[in-house]
């Protein structure tokens, strides 16, 4: 078994990642697992914060995540900050060394920051059983994802690498895959003999929301779809699996990225983008994307963005995957939709259209829905839409939560492995390519809307 971990280090501590998503988090999952209240945590940052600054700073983000007073009291007892440089051997070693080993290291930093600290941490020797733990993206692109991943692994074995994604909290994870394995109605169907086409949306009314630091040098395609989008890709297109377990769920994940490009090869054509202009979202007023603050008006920075591929394998052949992720829309949207192929006969006398069965897996909330033809309320031989729909499980942990408690275990399950990140980028960099040299034109929605109306 890995040993216990004693620490957890929060590098980055006072940024807006730590204190909105990640410590409510951790405070979630010391309430739900009591016995782990004896962790230590250190933050981590630039700012020259004094004790009590800090612990209101922890005690604000816990009770934002409704923490127990117990829980509160108990990480408050024990935690401190630390004024440091991550990008500093000697500040990165006094970080490691103030509490009890083994230390799970958590970069809530920007990517270049978070390669130094690193770099810094080569300088080191690491106790047995450190885990690194990092945000996306991974890279920028594919060579520097695995020049990373080099870099990792001087550090520690990849089995202690946590590259994190909020994503794949385990209950979503675990949904898809019961959905899936589960049920021996859908499994035989799952191939290209019977799937027309699967569609992957994470539609947000969400605009900038104070991001622009990360997200106007970034954008929808690598916010989104390089990351979090092709990964529930690997979940739908893999093969079955014979467990549930870290080695056999990330094989099959590897297996289906690896054989993933742009459809037919060609990625402007592939590929759409957009960004939005001045509107209302639910009685919102809402500005030019250009005008939000912090926003460089001479970058070419999508807010929507839509990319097709295809899995170049039996399985898979002729399907078209749509993967799509934009900011500022009508609706939230945050689905996989498989649409099946159409029926090859319809038997004269039943009236109506006879649409292509649907099954939607609907994530935060998670549910499921098929979408099928019946026969009419009234004269049984009309056809009618229905919806066979189910809540599914969420877990008694937010995403964030779910993913600690795996990195806190030293259980990589949830984590995304070095050479899947790097596959990622290889798809993607070549429609970053297509639209650095302006060969896909950069559309436009107002906000609030469906997105550009020459889309489909």
């Amino acid at each position: 078994m890995s040993q216990p971990i004693g620490t957890f280090v929060l590098l980055g501590a006072s940024g807006d990642l730590a204190g909105r998503l990640l410590m409510p988090a951790l405070g979630q999952l010391l309430d739900a697992e009591p016995e782990r209240r004896k962790i230590i945590l250190i933050g981590a940052g630039s700012e020259d914060w004094d004790h009590a600054t800090w612990q209101q700073r922890v005690r604000s983000a816990f009770e934002s995540g409704k923490v127990s007073s117990e829980t509160i009291d108990a990480v408050l007892s024990s935690t401190h900050y630390s004024k440091a440089d991550v990008t500093s051997a000697d500040d990165m070693g006094s970080l490691i060394e103030a509490g009890p080993p083994a230390p799970a290291l958590y970069f809530a930093l920007p990517p270049t920051v978070a390669a130094n600290a690193c770099k810094a941490l080569q300088q080191l020797s690491l106790p047995a059983g450190t885990i690194l733990a990092l945000e996306k993206p991974f890279g920028t692109d594919e060579a520097s994802a695995a020049n990373l991943n080099d870099l990792l692994a001087n550090l520690v074995p990849e089995t202690q690498v946590h590259r994190i994604d909020h994503f794949l909290g385990r209950s979503t994870v675990l949904n898809l895959l019961g959905v899936r394995f589960a049920n021996r109605l859908l499994e035989p169907l799952w191939s290209n003999e019977h799937i027309e086409r699967v569609d992957i949306i994470f539609d947000e009314q969400l605009t900038l929301e104070n991001r622009a630091r990360y997200y106007d040098s970034a954008g929808a395609l690598m916010d989104m779809v390089q990351s979090h989008l092709l990964q529930i890709l690997a979940l739908v297109a893999m093969d079955p699996i014979a467990a549930v377990n870290a080695r056999d769920l990330r094989d099959a994940k590897a297996q289906v990225l690896r054989a993933c490009r742009a459809w037919h090869g060609d990625p402007a054509a592939a590929s759409k983008r957009a960004r939005y202009t001045a509107g209302s979202i639910e009685g919102r007023d809402v500005p030019n994307y250009t005008d939000e603050p912090g926003v460089d008006r001479t970058r070419s920075t999508e807010t929507l963005a839509e990319l097709t591929v295809e899995v170049d394998n039996w399985r898979w052949a002729g399907v078209p995957f749509r993967l799509r992720s934009g900011k500022a829309l009508a609706e939230r949207r945050k689905e996989v939709l498989i649409t099946f192929k159409p029926l090859p006969h319809l038997p004269t006398g039943l009236h109506g259209d006879a649409s292509p069965d649907q099954l939607r897996l609907v994530m935060q909330p998670d549910h499921v829905s098929l979408e099928m033809n019946m026969n009419g309320p009234d004269d049984p031989f009309d056809l009618d839409r229905v919806a066979l729909t189910a809540d599914l499980n969420p877990g008694r942990l937010p995403a964030y939560g779910e993913v600690l408690a795996g990195m806190l275990d030293g259980d990589p399950l949830l984590s995304v492995r070095g050479d899947t990140a790097e596959e990622c980028w290889r798809i993607v960099d070549p429609v970053l390519a297509a639209w650095r040299s302006d060969s896909v034109p950069m559309d436009e929605y107002a906000a609030g809307s469906s997105g550009p109306s020459n889309w489909s």
